[in-house]
């Protein structure tokens, strides 16, 4: 057995190390599945919660369910899971129709795994017992060897005989993480997993955790609604809004081709300005930019990343604003700068040492690659 770092407890606020993690590449291989959403809908009191969403899941592929509170992401998976049903369209896994006009096939004959928020652990049952959950199908012995593996994996072997309320939270959500992995589910489902940890804990929790899913092969849809986190994680995110599917694709898709103003503004800080085409380019409130394709008398909403916002001091360029305020924020200063027209304030994100202070009149010009071009009508 893996001999485990003891818990010990360190300076003034007695603070506790987390047991190591098992070695990496023990887990177990299971035969992954694809899911398909095929206009899937579905409400709660008459209020709709999925609409006509369509969206696949491709064999081991990592998926990020991403968006705000509220617009539909634990319901689509748990229409997945099969704890919800859909009012219409179909959930497919592997092909197979396992919810829909042809009929439901129960959660338990999906080969499904769920992994909830609040984990879920059976407070009554030890460690190595709520671990065993899961795996009905074989004889005491064998899910006995085979929980106590994936403890191990876990780091938590050492940890079997104990029960959920004598672990802390990352320790909670491994055992979790086990008990959902260890019937080798073909689709496993995550709801926000490391929302319950503090920041010390929650990247190393992920990053292990996220190893073990590679180890596993196995299909995963894992819901979120921190944007940095669906990066780091997802080979895939889905973006949603009010029960709708926004946006698809990869992080670097989502973050440089944004379908509207709400799916850039998950994955980055925006100035906006109002923008009209002129023949000489798109007219704003802090010069002109490039038109591209876009007609003449177009109406449209510029949005400048931060750091694609660039002031320098009003020398041989006019001014264009004024720097109300400077931050340090450690690799970077932060600028707030006022333009006579706009109501709100622009903001930049520039390296430290550029000379700039509050009170200094500025030029602006922006980098290319850091703006974002909407129709006015139909930026939201």
């Amino acid at each position: 057995m893996t001999v485990l770092n003891a818990r010990t407890k360190t300076g003034p606020g007695f603070t506790e190390l987390e047991p190591r993690w098992g070695a990496r590449g023990t887990a177990r291989a299971t035969i992954a599945a694809g899911l398909v959403f095929e206009n899937v809908s579905h409400a709660y009191d008459g209020n709709v919660s999925v609409s006509d969403l369509s969206l696949e899941v491709a064999p081991g592929e990592v998926l990020c369910l991403l968006g705000h509170s509220g617009c539909g992401k634990t319901t689509l998976m748990r229409i997945a899971a099969g704890v919800e049903q859909q009012l219409s369209g179909r959930v497919l896994i592997n092909g197979r129709e396992v919810s829909g006009p042809k009929g439901f096939v129960p959660p338990e004959k999906r080969g499904v795994g769920l992994m909830f928020q609040d984990y879920a652990l059976f407070p009554h049952m030890s460690i190595l017992d709520n671990v065993v959950f899961g795996l009905r199908d074989l004889d005491r012995q064998t899910a006995e060897r085979e929980a106590l593996a994936l403890l191990e994996r876990v780091g938590l072997n050492g940890y079997a005989q104990d029960y959920p309320h004598a672990l802390s939270g990352g320790e909670q959500q491994r055992v979790a993480l086990a008990r959902a992995i260890a019937p080798r589910p073909s689709v496993l489902l995550m709801d926000e997993p490391f929302s319950g940890l503090d920041r010390r804990l929650r990247d190393n929790v992920r990053d292990e955790t996220m190893t073990i899913l590679r180890e596993t092969r196995a299909t995963c849809i894992i819901v979120t609604h921190d944007p940095e986190e669906a990066m780091r994680m997802g080979d895939k995110i889905a973006l949603m809004r009010r029960g709708r599917l926004v946006q698809h694709g990869t992080s670097a898709e989502l973050y440089s081709n944004p379908a509207d103003v709400f799916a850039a503004k998950f994955f980055s800080e925006l100035n906006e300005l109002e923008g009209i085409v002129t023949s000489a380019g798109i007219e704003t409130a802090i010069g002109m930019l490039p038109s591209g394709d876009w007609p003449v008398g177009s109406r449209l909403s510029v949005c400048i990343r931060p750091h694609g916002l660039l002031p320098e001091v009003a020398d041989a360029k006019p001014a264009i604003g004024r720097i109300s305020n400077r931050r340090f924020v450690g690799e970077m200063d932060l600028l707030t700068i006022i333009v006579e027209g706009l109501n709100q304030a622009l903001h930049a994100r520039i390296r430290p040492g550029s000379g700039l202070e509050a009170g200094m009149d500025v030029a602006l010009d922006t980098d290319p690659q850091d703006v974002l071009i909407f129709d006015a009508e139909n930026a939201h």
